[in-house]
């Protein structure tokens, strides 16, 4: 199947990442696949698992690299040369700590900002132009706490009520950003 677009959530394998702040992006692709009954499946090749649907005419892929979050570069290459795709074809789903859950934020393009998943694609890459949705996880209880140990923690369960809203907003943003209405998505969700 050709591919037009390609739409990554990051975040960390395994059960014990389950519903962590890291795994935002994870939650995020696993609520748009749900929503458009696409079928994941476990690839080998791209170390991720992937799947392909295609929405308003558009050929999709998306994908949940298993490569580690510090890794995700590996795994978002292979598939861009697979499928010779632009870096603009690309939309990355992630965690924020500078917003509070239920917020979103998207951008055409942009560093890194300190965050190691995306840092991986821009060094795989070699590119920083690709669109992004940040998914607000929010932000450390005090300065001095463990960074690492802050992502990798669950959501609170009147946290996972506003994480709800910021997944629905994130699948009706992909649906105008695939469709090359970034503006329109970043008018109405920033």
């Amino acid at each position: 199947m050709p591919v037009d677009k390609l739409i990554v959530g990051l975040g960390n394998p395994t059960p014990k990442y389950d519903n962590t702040r890291h795994n935002a992006g994870f939650m995020a692709i696993d609520e748009i696949t749900k929503e458009y009954d696409v079928l994941m499946k476990y690839s080998k090749k791209f170390q991720s698992e992937i799947g392909y649907k295609t929405i308003e005419g558009v050929d999709c892929a998306f994908l949940k690299p298993l490569t580690f979050m510090n890794c995700s570069g590996t795994a978002v290459e292979s598939v861009k040369n697979f499928y010779k795709l632009n870096i603009k074809d690309i939309i990355i789903i992630y965690d924020d700590i500078s917003f509070m859950p239920g917020i979103i934020k998207i951008k055409k393009k942009g560093s890194a900002g300190g965050h190691n998943g995306i840092k991986s694609i821009i060094y795989e890459t070699g590119e920083e132009d690709f669109a992004r949705i940040k998914i607000g996880v929010g932000a450390k209880p005090h300065k001095d706490y463990d960074l690492a140990k802050w992502v990798t923690s669950k959501f609170k369960e009147e946290e996972n009520e506003k994480l709800s809203a910021a997944f629905e907003k994130t699948k009706m943003a992909i649906k105008l950003m695939i469709l090359e209405k970034i503006d329109e998505a970043m008018n109405r969700f920033n």
